[in-house]
Protein backbone atom coordinates (compact mmCIF):
# COMPACT_ATOMS: atom_id res chain seq x y z
CA UNK A 1 0.00 0.00 0.00
CA UNK A 2 2.74 2.49 1.27
CA UNK A 3 4.77 1.57 -2.73
CA UNK A 4 1.60 2.51 -4.32
CA UNK A 5 1.55 6.04 -2.60
CA UNK A 6 4.94 6.58 -3.29
CA UNK A 7 4.35 5.42 -7.02
CA UNK A 8 1.67 7.53 -7.18
CA UNK A 9 3.26 10.70 -5.70
CA UNK A 10 5.99 10.28 -7.61
CA UNK A 11 3.69 10.32 -11.24
CA UNK A 12 1.93 12.78 -9.68
CA UNK A 13 5.47 14.98 -9.06
CA UNK A 14 6.36 14.24 -12.43
CA UNK A 15 3.13 15.47 -14.27
CA UNK A 16 3.54 18.31 -12.27
CA UNK A 17 7.13 19.11 -13.48
CA UNK A 18 6.41 18.29 -17.07
CA UNK A 19 3.75 20.69 -17.56
CA UNK A 20 6.13 23.17 -15.28
CA UNK A 21 8.84 22.41 -18.45
CA UNK A 22 5.91 22.97 -20.74
CA UNK A 23 4.95 26.15 -19.63
CA UNK A 24 8.30 27.31 -18.68
CA UNK A 25 9.37 26.47 -22.41
CA UNK A 26 5.93 27.72 -23.95
CA UNK A 27 6.94 31.35 -22.39
CA UNK A 28 10.60 31.18 -23.68
CA UNK A 29 9.58 30.19 -27.07
CA UNK A 30 9.86 33.48 -29.33
CA UNK A 31 6.93 34.45 -31.22
CA UNK A 32 6.46 33.66 -34.55
CA UNK A 33 6.72 36.65 -36.07
CA UNK A 34 6.97 38.73 -39.61
CA UNK A 35 8.38 41.99 -40.72
CA UNK A 36 6.47 44.20 -43.14
CA UNK A 37 7.53 46.98 -45.06
CA UNK A 38 4.81 50.45 -46.00
CA UNK A 39 6.43 52.82 -48.57
CA UNK A 40 3.92 55.95 -48.41
CA UNK A 41 3.72 58.86 -50.22
CA UNK A 42 1.27 61.78 -50.53
CA UNK A 43 0.41 65.03 -52.32
CA UNK A 44 2.52 63.99 -55.22
CA UNK A 45 0.59 66.10 -57.75
CA UNK A 46 2.05 64.66 -60.53
CA UNK A 47 5.02 65.98 -60.19
CA UNK A 48 6.87 63.27 -63.00
CA UNK A 49 9.96 65.81 -63.15
CA UNK A 50 11.21 68.30 -60.25
CA UNK A 51 13.92 71.28 -60.62
CA UNK A 52 15.49 70.57 -56.86
CA UNK A 53 17.79 67.90 -55.51
CA UNK A 54 14.71 65.71 -54.51
CA UNK A 55 12.05 64.01 -56.38
CA UNK A 56 11.12 62.91 -59.96
CA UNK A 57 10.13 59.52 -60.51
CA UNK A 58 12.85 58.49 -62.15
CA UNK A 59 14.42 58.39 -59.00
CA UNK A 60 11.92 57.29 -56.93
CA UNK A 61 11.58 54.41 -59.06
CA UNK A 62 14.70 53.52 -58.47
CA UNK A 63 14.16 53.78 -54.85
CA UNK A 64 11.36 51.87 -53.75
CA UNK A 65 12.72 49.29 -56.49
CA UNK A 66 15.56 49.06 -53.82
CA UNK A 67 13.80 49.37 -51.10
CA UNK A 68 11.13 46.30 -52.38
CA UNK A 69 14.46 44.75 -52.48
CA UNK A 70 15.14 44.97 -48.84
CA UNK A 71 11.54 43.31 -48.13
CA UNK A 72 9.28 41.06 -50.25
CA UNK A 73 6.63 42.03 -47.78
CA UNK A 74 6.30 45.46 -49.39
CA UNK A 75 3.20 47.73 -49.82
CA UNK A 76 3.23 50.71 -51.27
CA UNK A 77 0.42 53.37 -50.59
CA UNK A 78 -0.43 57.09 -51.79
CA UNK A 79 -2.73 59.66 -49.27
CA UNK A 80 -4.01 61.42 -51.74
CA UNK A 81 -3.73 64.01 -54.09
CA UNK A 82 -1.62 61.93 -56.54
CA UNK A 83 -3.22 63.91 -59.49
CA UNK A 84 -4.31 67.48 -59.47
CA UNK A 85 -2.30 70.94 -59.37
CA UNK A 86 -0.19 69.35 -61.66
CA UNK A 87 2.81 70.49 -63.68
CA UNK A 88 1.77 70.67 -67.51
CA UNK A 89 3.73 67.23 -68.66
CA UNK A 90 0.85 65.52 -66.65
CA UNK A 91 -1.74 67.93 -66.57
CA UNK A 92 -1.91 68.26 -70.33
CA UNK A 93 -2.67 64.42 -70.90
CA UNK A 94 -5.50 64.93 -67.28
CA UNK A 95 -2.84 63.17 -65.53
CA UNK A 96 -2.73 59.66 -67.18
CA UNK A 97 0.64 60.12 -67.19
CA UNK A 98 1.08 60.16 -63.27
CA UNK A 99 -1.42 57.31 -62.97
CA UNK A 100 1.00 55.03 -65.43
CA UNK A 101 4.15 56.04 -63.76
CA UNK A 102 2.48 54.46 -60.58
CA UNK A 103 1.38 52.01 -62.19
CA UNK A 104 5.22 51.03 -63.47
CA UNK A 105 6.10 51.23 -59.63
CA UNK A 106 3.84 49.18 -58.67
CA UNK A 107 1.63 51.30 -55.96
CA UNK A 108 -1.03 49.54 -54.45
CA UNK A 109 -3.45 51.64 -53.06
CA UNK A 110 -4.41 55.13 -53.28
CA UNK A 111 -7.24 57.11 -51.45
CA UNK A 112 -8.91 59.99 -52.48
CA UNK A 113 -7.43 63.23 -52.24
CA UNK A 114 -9.65 66.51 -52.82
CA UNK A 115 -7.69 67.08 -55.80
CA UNK A 116 -8.70 63.68 -57.59
CA UNK A 117 -12.39 65.22 -57.65
CA UNK A 118 -11.12 68.45 -59.42
CA UNK A 119 -12.72 67.03 -62.99
CA UNK A 120 -15.18 65.57 -61.29
CA UNK A 121 -16.60 61.70 -59.86
CA UNK A 122 -16.87 60.44 -63.79
CA UNK A 123 -12.57 61.46 -64.58
CA UNK A 124 -11.45 59.79 -61.56
CA UNK A 125 -13.42 56.44 -62.16
CA UNK A 126 -11.80 56.93 -65.37
CA UNK A 127 -8.61 56.86 -63.82
CA UNK A 128 -9.70 53.75 -61.87
CA UNK A 129 -10.48 52.11 -65.08
CA UNK A 130 -9.52 53.63 -68.33
CA UNK A 131 -10.30 54.54 -71.29
CA UNK A 132 -9.80 57.75 -73.64
CA UNK A 133 -11.19 61.68 -71.84
CA UNK A 134 -14.86 61.97 -73.05
CA UNK A 135 -13.61 65.88 -74.62
CA UNK A 136 -10.14 65.14 -75.30
CA UNK A 137 -10.16 62.14 -76.54
CA UNK A 138 -6.70 59.88 -76.57
CA UNK A 139 -3.93 62.18 -76.14
CA UNK A 140 -1.03 59.56 -75.88
CA UNK A 141 -2.71 56.51 -77.01
CA UNK A 142 -4.80 54.07 -75.10
CA UNK A 143 -5.09 54.47 -71.41
CA UNK A 144 -5.43 51.89 -69.18
CA UNK A 145 -6.21 53.50 -65.72
CA UNK A 146 -4.70 52.44 -62.92
CA UNK A 147 -3.30 49.07 -61.84
CA UNK A 148 -3.77 50.00 -58.33
CA UNK A 149 -7.02 50.30 -56.28
CA UNK A 150 -8.32 53.58 -54.90
CA UNK A 151 -9.92 53.77 -51.25
CA UNK A 152 -12.47 56.34 -50.12
CA UNK A 153 -14.39 54.45 -47.54
CA UNK A 154 -16.42 57.93 -46.70
CA UNK A 155 -17.42 59.22 -49.67
CA UNK A 156 -20.65 57.76 -50.59
CA UNK A 157 -22.74 57.93 -53.94
CA UNK A 158 -26.00 59.34 -53.83
CA UNK A 159 -27.30 57.02 -56.29
CA UNK A 160 -26.78 53.59 -54.67
CA UNK A 161 -25.99 54.87 -51.08
CA UNK A 162 -22.72 52.77 -51.38
CA UNK A 163 -19.33 54.05 -50.94
CA UNK A 164 -17.59 55.48 -53.93
CA UNK A 165 -14.72 53.03 -53.58
CA UNK A 166 -13.85 50.21 -51.55
CA UNK A 167 -13.52 51.82 -47.98
CA UNK A 168 -10.64 49.34 -47.37
CA UNK A 169 -7.98 45.93 -48.50
CA UNK A 170 -6.88 43.24 -46.01
CA UNK A 171 -3.51 42.13 -46.84
CA UNK A 172 -1.84 38.33 -45.13
CA UNK A 173 1.48 38.44 -44.33
CA UNK A 174 2.74 34.61 -43.63
CA UNK A 175 -0.62 35.00 -41.80
CA UNK A 176 -0.88 38.30 -40.16
CA UNK A 177 -3.44 40.40 -41.29
CA UNK A 178 -3.29 43.93 -42.19
CA UNK A 179 -5.93 46.30 -43.38
CA UNK A 180 -5.56 49.31 -45.38
CA UNK A 181 -8.40 52.03 -44.69
CA UNK A 182 -8.90 54.81 -47.01
CA UNK A 183 -10.59 58.32 -45.94
CA UNK A 184 -11.24 61.06 -47.72
CA UNK A 185 -10.49 64.63 -46.43
CA UNK A 186 -14.53 65.72 -45.75
CA UNK A 187 -14.12 69.05 -46.57
CA UNK A 188 -13.31 68.22 -49.73
CA UNK A 189 -16.51 69.64 -51.02
CA UNK A 190 -15.76 73.28 -49.52
CA UNK A 191 -12.38 73.29 -51.52
CA UNK A 192 -13.29 71.96 -54.65
CA UNK A 193 -15.76 73.14 -57.69
CA UNK A 194 -19.63 72.29 -56.86
CA UNK A 195 -19.03 70.38 -60.42
CA UNK A 196 -16.39 67.87 -59.11
CA UNK A 197 -18.10 66.79 -56.01
CA UNK A 198 -21.65 66.31 -57.53
CA UNK A 199 -23.58 63.00 -56.61
CA UNK A 200 -21.34 62.14 -53.90
CA UNK A 201 -21.39 63.34 -50.15
CA UNK A 202 -18.62 63.05 -47.64
CA UNK A 203 -19.20 61.74 -44.14
CA UNK A 204 -17.29 63.24 -41.32
CA UNK A 205 -13.54 61.39 -40.97
CA UNK A 206 -13.64 60.32 -37.18
CA UNK A 207 -17.54 58.76 -37.59
CA UNK A 208 -15.99 56.98 -40.50
CA UNK A 209 -12.64 56.12 -39.08
CA UNK A 210 -14.49 54.62 -35.96
CA UNK A 211 -16.70 52.85 -37.93
CA UNK A 212 -14.68 50.74 -39.98
CA UNK A 213 -12.49 50.22 -37.57
CA UNK A 214 -15.22 48.61 -35.67
CA UNK A 215 -15.99 46.33 -38.72
CA UNK A 216 -12.36 45.16 -39.05
CA UNK A 217 -12.35 44.52 -35.44
CA UNK A 218 -15.53 41.50 -35.86
CA UNK A 219 -13.46 40.56 -38.51
CA UNK A 220 -10.57 39.70 -36.05
CA UNK A 221 -8.08 42.16 -37.63
CA UNK A 222 -5.48 43.39 -35.25
CA UNK A 223 -3.66 45.75 -37.55
CA UNK A 224 -5.17 48.87 -38.98
CA UNK A 225 -3.30 51.17 -40.94
CA UNK A 226 -5.47 54.16 -41.74
CA UNK A 227 -4.68 56.48 -44.53
CA UNK A 228 -6.39 59.63 -44.54
CA UNK A 229 -6.23 63.33 -46.81
CA UNK A 230 -6.07 65.29 -43.55
CA UNK A 231 -2.80 66.48 -41.53
CA UNK A 232 -0.88 68.55 -39.69
CA UNK A 233 2.33 70.57 -39.42
CA UNK A 234 5.15 71.29 -37.34
CA UNK A 235 6.07 74.56 -35.58
CA UNK A 236 9.20 74.72 -36.83
CA UNK A 237 10.95 76.74 -39.70
CA UNK A 238 10.67 75.23 -42.62
CA UNK A 239 14.39 75.89 -43.14
CA UNK A 240 14.83 74.45 -40.26
CA UNK A 241 12.17 71.09 -40.95
CA UNK A 242 13.39 67.90 -39.71
CA UNK A 243 11.38 65.80 -41.58
CA UNK A 244 12.13 62.53 -39.20
CA UNK A 245 10.95 64.23 -35.82
CA UNK A 246 7.81 65.49 -34.36
CA UNK A 247 7.80 69.27 -32.87
CA UNK A 248 5.40 71.23 -31.76
CA UNK A 249 2.91 69.36 -34.18
CA UNK A 250 -0.41 70.76 -34.49
CA UNK A 251 -3.46 69.37 -37.26
CA UNK A 252 -6.98 68.69 -37.13
CA UNK A 253 -5.50 64.96 -37.65
CA UNK A 254 -4.22 65.39 -34.11
CA UNK A 255 -8.59 65.50 -33.23
CA UNK A 256 -9.30 62.63 -35.44
CA UNK A 257 -6.49 60.36 -33.84
CA UNK A 258 -7.47 61.39 -30.61
CA UNK A 259 -10.89 60.14 -30.96
CA UNK A 260 -10.44 57.24 -32.67
CA UNK A 261 -10.53 53.38 -31.44
CA UNK A 262 -7.54 52.48 -30.09
CA UNK A 263 -7.16 49.62 -32.15
CA UNK A 264 -5.66 52.09 -35.09
CA UNK A 265 -1.97 51.37 -35.34
CA UNK A 266 -1.13 53.86 -37.25
CA UNK A 267 -2.22 57.15 -39.61
CA UNK A 268 -0.38 57.67 -42.79
CA UNK A 269 -1.75 61.97 -43.86
CA UNK A 270 -1.52 64.37 -46.47
CA UNK A 271 -3.09 67.59 -48.27
CA UNK A 272 -1.03 70.04 -45.32
CA UNK A 273 2.06 68.59 -47.18
CA UNK A 274 3.77 68.16 -43.98
CA UNK A 275 6.53 66.23 -43.19
CA UNK A 276 6.60 64.34 -39.88
CA UNK A 277 6.84 61.70 -38.21
CA UNK A 278 4.82 62.08 -34.70
CA UNK A 279 3.43 59.42 -31.77
CA UNK A 280 -0.18 60.53 -31.25
CA UNK A 281 -1.73 58.84 -28.35
CA UNK A 282 0.78 56.04 -28.87
CA UNK A 283 0.02 55.93 -32.60
CA UNK A 284 2.21 56.94 -35.13
CA UNK A 285 0.88 59.69 -37.41
CA UNK A 286 3.23 60.16 -40.94
CA UNK A 287 3.71 63.10 -43.43
CA UNK A 288 6.28 62.95 -46.47
CA UNK A 289 5.82 66.23 -46.98
CA UNK A 290 4.40 66.82 -51.42
CA UNK A 291 5.72 66.42 -54.65
CA UNK A 292 7.50 62.88 -54.12
CA UNK A 293 10.08 64.46 -52.20
CA UNK A 294 10.33 61.84 -49.61
CA UNK A 295 8.90 58.68 -49.24
CA UNK A 296 7.84 57.65 -45.65
CA UNK A 297 9.07 53.82 -44.32
CA UNK A 298 7.52 52.45 -41.82
CA UNK A 299 8.71 48.87 -40.85
CA UNK A 300 6.33 46.72 -38.59
CA UNK A 301 7.20 43.39 -36.57
CA UNK A 302 4.06 41.37 -36.95
CA UNK A 303 3.03 38.43 -34.36
CA UNK A 304 1.81 35.99 -37.44
CA UNK A 305 -0.58 34.16 -34.14
CA UNK A 306 -2.05 37.04 -32.77
CA UNK A 307 -1.71 39.66 -35.84
CA UNK A 308 -0.61 42.30 -33.11
CA UNK A 309 1.98 44.38 -33.75
CA UNK A 310 5.50 43.50 -31.95
CA UNK A 311 7.59 47.07 -32.98
CA UNK A 312 7.15 49.57 -35.32
CA UNK A 313 9.46 52.22 -36.84
CA UNK A 314 9.30 54.96 -39.26
CA UNK A 315 12.12 56.99 -41.23
CA UNK A 316 11.37 59.78 -44.07
CA UNK A 317 13.55 58.86 -47.10
CA UNK A 318 14.84 61.73 -49.33
CA UNK A 319 14.02 60.97 -52.99
CA UNK A 320 17.64 61.77 -54.03
CA UNK A 321 18.89 62.54 -57.30
CA UNK A 322 22.29 60.81 -56.72
CA UNK A 323 20.65 57.30 -57.71
CA UNK A 324 20.61 55.74 -60.81
CA UNK A 325 17.57 56.74 -62.94
CA UNK A 326 14.61 54.04 -63.66
CA UNK A 327 14.71 53.11 -67.56
CA UNK A 328 11.21 52.64 -67.66
CA UNK A 329 10.69 55.76 -66.23
CA UNK A 330 12.68 57.63 -68.05
CA UNK A 331 10.73 56.63 -71.13
CA UNK A 332 7.51 57.55 -69.70
CA UNK A 333 8.93 60.83 -69.12
CA UNK A 334 10.71 61.43 -72.69
CA UNK A 335 7.47 60.34 -74.29
CA UNK A 336 5.18 63.30 -72.21
CA UNK A 337 7.99 65.82 -72.14
CA UNK A 338 7.95 65.41 -76.07
CA UNK A 339 4.57 65.68 -76.44
CA UNK A 340 4.50 68.37 -74.57
CA UNK A 341 7.04 70.65 -75.26
CA UNK A 342 6.25 72.85 -77.77
CA UNK A 343 3.81 73.98 -75.64
CA UNK A 344 5.61 73.89 -72.16
CA UNK A 345 8.95 75.70 -74.19
CA UNK A 346 6.90 78.51 -75.67
CA UNK A 347 8.33 81.59 -73.37
CA UNK A 348 5.31 84.10 -72.73
CA UNK A 349 7.70 86.90 -70.92
CA UNK A 350 9.85 87.57 -68.44
CA UNK A 351 10.35 88.85 -64.77
CA UNK A 352 12.77 91.49 -62.87
CA UNK A 353 13.12 89.84 -59.71
CA UNK A 354 11.93 86.73 -58.18
CA UNK A 355 7.93 86.84 -57.52
CA UNK A 356 7.12 84.42 -54.78
CA UNK A 357 4.22 83.13 -53.55
CA UNK A 358 4.20 82.20 -49.66
CA UNK A 359 3.61 78.82 -48.07
CA UNK A 360 1.88 80.44 -45.45
CA UNK A 361 -1.41 81.19 -46.96
CA UNK A 362 -2.63 83.76 -44.77
CA UNK A 363 -0.29 86.32 -45.63
CA UNK A 364 -0.74 88.62 -48.93
CA UNK A 365 2.31 87.39 -51.51
CA UNK A 366 3.81 89.40 -54.30
CA UNK A 367 2.71 86.36 -56.71
CA UNK A 368 -0.57 87.24 -55.41
CA UNK A 369 -0.86 90.65 -56.10
CA UNK A 370 0.42 89.99 -59.78
CA UNK A 371 -2.31 86.66 -60.51
CA UNK A 372 -4.85 89.23 -58.98
CA UNK A 373 -3.62 92.18 -61.36
CA UNK A 374 -3.80 89.62 -64.42
CA UNK A 375 -7.42 88.63 -63.50
CA UNK A 376 -8.11 92.52 -63.49
CA UNK A 377 -6.77 93.07 -66.85
CA UNK A 378 -8.99 90.37 -67.81
CA UNK A 379 -12.15 91.56 -67.10
CA UNK A 380 -11.54 95.27 -66.91
CA UNK A 381 -12.95 95.87 -70.21
CA UNK A 382 -16.84 96.86 -70.18
CA UNK A 383 -17.31 93.77 -72.55
CA UNK A 384 -15.57 91.92 -70.28
CA UNK A 385 -17.47 92.22 -67.35
CA UNK A 386 -16.24 95.98 -66.49
CA UNK A 387 -14.48 94.50 -63.19
CA UNK A 388 -13.12 96.51 -60.60
CA UNK A 389 -11.27 94.52 -58.49
CA UNK A 390 -10.09 90.74 -58.45
CA UNK A 391 -9.51 88.63 -55.57
CA UNK A 392 -7.53 85.29 -55.89
CA UNK A 393 -7.36 82.43 -53.41
CA UNK A 394 -3.75 81.64 -52.16
CA UNK A 395 -4.36 77.84 -52.50
CA UNK A 396 -4.47 78.05 -56.51
CA UNK A 397 -0.97 79.26 -56.61
CA UNK A 398 1.28 76.18 -56.51
CA UNK A 399 4.69 77.84 -57.12
CA UNK A 400 6.84 81.18 -57.43
CA UNK A 401 8.43 82.66 -60.47
CA UNK A 402 12.65 82.52 -59.64
CA UNK A 403 14.88 84.43 -61.99
CA UNK A 404 17.54 81.71 -62.18
CA UNK A 405 15.34 78.79 -63.71
CA UNK A 406 15.78 77.81 -66.71
CA UNK A 407 13.68 74.52 -67.87
CA UNK A 408 14.09 74.98 -71.68
CA UNK A 409 17.16 76.77 -72.36
CA UNK A 410 15.28 79.91 -72.06
CA UNK A 411 17.48 83.46 -70.85
CA UNK A 412 17.85 83.49 -67.27
CA UNK A 413 14.29 86.03 -65.99
CA UNK A 414 12.38 84.67 -69.28
CA UNK A 415 8.87 82.46 -68.16
CA UNK A 416 7.71 79.60 -70.47
CA UNK A 417 4.20 78.40 -70.44
CA UNK A 418 5.33 75.87 -68.82
CA UNK A 419 6.48 77.43 -65.88
CA UNK A 420 3.11 79.45 -65.72
CA UNK A 421 1.27 76.50 -66.23
CA UNK A 422 2.95 74.85 -62.82
CA UNK A 423 2.31 78.28 -60.85
CA UNK A 424 -1.42 77.87 -61.92
CA UNK A 425 -2.59 74.81 -62.94
CA UNK A 426 -5.90 74.32 -62.33
CA UNK A 427 -7.87 75.46 -65.65
CA UNK A 428 -10.38 77.59 -63.83
CA UNK A 429 -12.60 80.21 -65.52
CA UNK A 430 -12.77 83.95 -64.41
CA UNK A 431 -16.02 85.18 -63.43
CA UNK A 432 -17.08 88.19 -63.17
CA UNK A 433 -19.90 89.40 -60.91
CA UNK A 434 -22.05 92.07 -59.26
CA UNK A 435 -21.17 92.10 -55.48
CA UNK A 436 -22.98 95.61 -52.82
CA UNK A 437 -19.89 97.05 -51.07
CA UNK A 438 -21.50 95.18 -47.91
CA UNK A 439 -20.63 92.04 -49.64
CA UNK A 440 -17.41 92.70 -50.33
CA UNK A 441 -16.79 93.17 -47.21
CA UNK A 442 -18.32 90.18 -46.14
CA UNK A 443 -16.34 88.41 -48.09
CA UNK A 444 -13.03 89.98 -46.90
CA UNK A 445 -14.07 89.19 -43.13
CA UNK A 446 -14.85 85.71 -44.17
CA UNK A 447 -10.77 85.40 -44.07
CA UNK A 448 -10.57 84.95 -40.33
CA UNK A 449 -12.96 81.79 -40.25
CA UNK A 450 -11.41 80.25 -43.19
CA UNK A 451 -7.84 81.02 -42.11
CA UNK A 452 -6.95 82.62 -45.72
CA UNK A 453 -6.06 86.08 -47.27
CA UNK A 454 -7.26 86.43 -50.64
CA UNK A 455 -4.49 88.01 -52.62
CA UNK A 456 -5.94 91.13 -53.76
CA UNK A 457 -6.15 93.39 -57.05
CA UNK A 458 -3.88 97.05 -57.81
CA UNK A 459 -6.32 99.69 -56.33
CA UNK A 460 -7.67 97.98 -53.51
CA UNK A 461 -6.69 98.34 -49.65
CA UNK A 462 -8.49 97.97 -46.69
CA UNK A 463 -7.43 97.94 -43.29
CA UNK A 464 -7.90 93.75 -41.02
CA UNK A 465 -8.52 93.96 -37.42
CA UNK A 466 -8.23 90.51 -36.15
CA UNK A 467 -8.61 90.66 -32.28
CA UNK A 468 -10.55 88.77 -29.98
CA UNK A 469 -12.40 91.55 -28.97
CA UNK A 470 -13.79 92.29 -32.04
CA UNK A 471 -13.48 89.71 -34.11
CA UNK A 472 -12.84 89.87 -37.94
CA UNK A 473 -13.49 93.49 -39.41
CA UNK A 474 -12.61 95.35 -42.32
CA UNK A 475 -12.41 99.12 -42.06
CA UNK A 476 -11.05 101.74 -44.57
CA UNK A 477 -12.39 99.66 -47.70
CA UNK A 478 -10.60 101.33 -51.33
CA UNK A 479 -10.80 101.22 -54.61
CA UNK A 480 -8.63 103.42 -55.74
CA UNK A 481 -8.43 105.72 -52.77
CA UNK A 482 -12.64 106.03 -53.45
CA UNK A 483 -14.30 104.66 -50.10
CA UNK A 484 -16.23 101.49 -50.90
CA UNK A 485 -20.35 102.41 -50.10
CA UNK A 486 -22.05 99.66 -48.79
CA UNK A 487 -24.94 100.44 -50.32
CA UNK A 488 -23.94 100.62 -54.15
CA UNK A 489 -22.72 97.68 -56.55
CA UNK A 490 -19.80 96.95 -57.72
CA UNK A 491 -18.44 94.28 -60.14
CA UNK A 492 -15.55 92.06 -58.84
CA UNK A 493 -13.56 89.49 -60.49
CA UNK A 494 -12.77 85.90 -59.06
CA UNK A 495 -12.17 82.12 -60.18
CA UNK A 496 -14.70 80.13 -60.50
CA UNK A 497 -13.65 77.76 -57.71
CA UNK A 498 -14.08 80.66 -55.32
CA UNK A 499 -17.62 81.82 -57.52
CA UNK A 500 -18.79 78.52 -56.09
CA UNK A 501 -18.15 79.39 -52.75
CA UNK A 502 -14.59 77.54 -52.47
CA UNK A 503 -12.29 77.49 -49.09
CA UNK A 504 -15.66 78.95 -47.52
CA UNK A 505 -15.74 82.38 -49.18
CA UNK A 506 -19.51 81.53 -49.03
CA UNK A 507 -20.91 85.39 -49.66
CA UNK A 508 -19.17 84.91 -53.38
CA UNK A 509 -22.18 83.17 -53.94
CA UNK A 510 -24.68 85.44 -53.60
CA UNK A 511 -23.23 87.13 -56.62
CA UNK A 512 -24.97 87.86 -59.78
CA UNK A 513 -24.58 88.90 -62.89
CA UNK A 514 -22.58 86.50 -63.64
CA UNK A 515 -20.04 86.36 -66.58
CA UNK A 516 -17.83 83.81 -67.57
CA UNK A 517 -14.45 84.89 -69.01
CA UNK A 518 -11.03 83.78 -69.76
CA UNK A 519 -9.41 80.51 -67.99
CA UNK A 520 -7.03 81.66 -65.44
CA UNK A 521 -3.72 80.83 -67.12
CA UNK A 522 -4.40 82.04 -70.23
CA UNK A 523 -5.17 85.65 -68.50
CA UNK A 524 -1.78 85.14 -66.85
CA UNK A 525 0.20 84.55 -70.12
CA UNK A 526 -2.06 87.59 -71.63
CA UNK A 527 -1.04 89.54 -68.67
CA UNK A 528 2.92 88.39 -69.50
CA UNK A 529 3.19 89.28 -73.03
CA UNK A 530 1.38 93.05 -72.58
CA UNK A 531 3.60 93.75 -69.22
CA UNK A 532 6.70 92.03 -69.75
CA UNK A 533 9.15 92.07 -67.42
CA UNK A 534 6.63 91.85 -64.37
CA UNK A 535 7.98 93.25 -61.01
CA UNK A 536 6.75 91.22 -58.15
CA UNK A 537 3.48 92.92 -56.73
CA UNK A 538 4.33 95.51 -53.96
CA UNK A 539 1.91 92.61 -51.21
CA UNK A 540 1.60 95.81 -48.74
CA UNK A 541 -2.44 96.52 -49.94
CA UNK A 542 -3.66 94.98 -47.25
CA UNK A 543 -2.99 96.72 -43.29
CA UNK A 544 -3.27 94.06 -40.86
CA UNK A 545 -4.17 95.32 -36.77
CA UNK A 546 -3.73 92.51 -34.17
Amino acid sequence: MRRTRIKFMFSVLTTIFLLASLFITGLAAPKQTVAVQILAVNDFHGALVTSGARGGVEYMATLVKQKRAENENTIFVSAGDMVGASPLISALFHDEPTILAFNLMGLDYAITGNHEFDEGVQELKRLQEGGCHPVDGCLAGDFPGASFKFLAGNVINLKNGQTLFSSYKIRSFAGAKVAFVGIAYDKTPTIVTAAGTAGVEFLDETTAVNAIAAELKEKGIKTIVMLIHDGGSQGVPSASLDPNACINFSGSIANVVNASDPEIDLFITGHTHGAYNCNISDRLVTGALTNGEYITEIDLVLDRDSGDIVSKTVLNVPVLKTVAKDPEMTALVDKYQALSAPLANRVIGSITADILRYGDRTRESPLGDVIADAQLASTSAPEKGGAVAAFMNPGGIRASFTYAQISAGEQPGEITYGEAFTVQPFGNDLVTMTLTGAQIKAVLEQQATTNLTLQISNGVTYTWTKSAAVGSRVTDLKFYDVPVDPALSYQITVNSFLATGGDGFTVLTQGTNRLVGQVDIDALVDYFRANSPVAPGLANRITVLP
